[in-house]
């Protein structure tokens, strides 16, 4: 039986002529961006995504191109009305048509952009837990430990079949300095649901035996940046932050960024970046060791020699040295001994003359003192004589009334009752 049958490139152009037919105009579309590229021709092609809700699955994904005469006027304009760089991350609302090429398939291309659409959930979830890992204070901690100085056992958490597992231990085994490593690895999935878990999980096993490792590198290789949320999740990024091992990152191009990436203590673009930075830190130990061999066999020798030659020039010059000293100390005692004289007769001078007005001051001292027992004999007398029992002796008397002497006899009143004291005793009277 004969059947009619279509080219693929048939097949394709009838493709294209009903999407055109279907979808002749042009639509506003919410998605983020997961991959943006600019060429080198100036046109930029880019990847829309769209992820479950609930999740990180992803259930949508559609190619994009933005020709080099709207690429630049669109991205200054976007980045110039929201402040962030137009890059993977962020989600967008753009203005597209829809198109369908023979050889390169279902794409849409983009014709204007919405500033006011804010970050998408990838770069806000990242941004979300960069924010919770500061609060506890786990941010930098990976970032803190200190890289051995010979990092050669190297705990591998890779994919077993990925081509930039082998790229890695291929750069380490054929160094041009032949220095020795000893990769293990630890497998992992590096795609899908499953990074997370299956990285979590080599981490643990590397921890039971961390004595026997001196760093951690996590490579994975290029892709998609749609393909790297996994790396993009709390969990993995706590038990990074906090591993007690240093952790080298290659898991994407450069132009990606997670958050494993932002928390590891050294981060570089490919697993062969990360083969080259551990080649790069064992040579620099080389270089040291090799300027403190060179110290040791060069210099230390010529460096004993000078100080043997300073040694014995110090030795030469002892007697000289002791003899000035000698004289020295001689001069110096002599001239002490000049001073102590000097002191004592000074010393001895003041003392006889504070003697001399020692005896002047107790000569004032007795003058002044038979001034005062005269003055004080003359206050006695003149107490004495002052005295109101003498008074009374000679005749006179005191009246009291209420026990206050009467003064001025207009102050008292006929029937007052007063007291009247004489030399010896006291008699009451009333006035009349």
């Amino acid at each position: 039986m004969e059947h009619s049958s279509l080219s693929l490139l048939e097949l394709n152009s009838l493709v294209r002529k009903s999407i055109r037919t279907c979808l002749p105009d042009t639509y506003w579309v919410q998605a983020e961006l997961s991959d943006v590229r600019a060429n080198y021709s100036g046109h930029c092609y880019l990847e829309f995504v769209q992820k479950d809700a609930k999740g990180n699955m992803l259930v949508a994904k559609a190619r994009g191109i933005i020709w080099s005469n709207v690429y630049y006027p669109l991205k200054a304009y976007f980045e110039r009305e929201t402040g962030q760089a137009f890059v993977s991350g962020i989600k967008v609302l753009v203005k597209v048509s829809v198109d369908f090429h023979e050889l390169y398939g279902y794409s849409l291309t983009v014709l204007d952009i919405d500033p006011t659409y804010t970050l998408g959930d990838m770069a806000l979830r990242r941004k979300e837990i960069l924010k919770r890992l500061d609060e506890e204070g786990v941010l930098t901690l990976n970032k803190e430990l200190e890289l051995p100085e010979l990092t050669q056992r190297i705990a591998v958490i890779s994919s077993a079949t990925a081509a930039g597992y082998g790229d890695f231990c291929n750069q380490l085994e054929h160094n041009s300095f032949g220095f020795i490593f000893y990769p293990c690895l630890f497998p992992a999935v590096m795609q899908g649901d499953r990074v997370e878990s299956s990285i979590i999980r080599a981490l643990e096993k590397i921890n039971t035996e961390r004595e026997l490792w001196d760093v951690v590198v996590i490579i994975r290789g290029g892709g998609a940046t749609s393909d790297l949320s996994g790396f993009d999740t709390y969990e993995l990024a706590t038990n990074c932050a906090q591993f007690p091992l240093p952790i080298i990152t290659g898991i994407g191009h450069e132009r990606d960024d997670t958050v494993l990436d932002m928390i590891a203590h050294t981060r570089v673009k490919t697993p062969t970046a990360a083969a080259e930075f551990l080649i790069d830190h064992m040579r620099q130990t080389a270089e040291r060791l090799e300027e403190y061999t060179q110290f040791f066999y060069q210099e230390l020798p010529a460096l004993f020699l000078r100080r043997k030659e300073q040694f014995e020039q110090w030795v030469s010059r002892i007697p000289v040295r002791v003899q000035m000293r000698l004289q020295h100390e001689r001069f110096r005692q002599e001239r002490l001994t000049k001073q102590l004289q000097m002191g004592w007769q000074t010393r001895l001078l003041k003392e006889e003359y504070r003697l001399q007005v020692d005896r002047r001051i107790a000569v004032a001292l007795e003058s002044i003192l038979q001034r005062e027992r005269h003055r004080l004999a003359m206050l006695e007398q003149q107490v004495k004589s002052s005295s109101p029992d003498l008074l009374l002796k000679k005749g006179y008397s005191i009246t009291l009334k209420n026990g206050k002497a009467v003064t001025d006899a207009s102050q008292l009143l006929p029937g007052d009752e007063v007291t009247t004291r004489v030399a010896k005793g006291e008699f009451k009277s009333k006035v009349i």
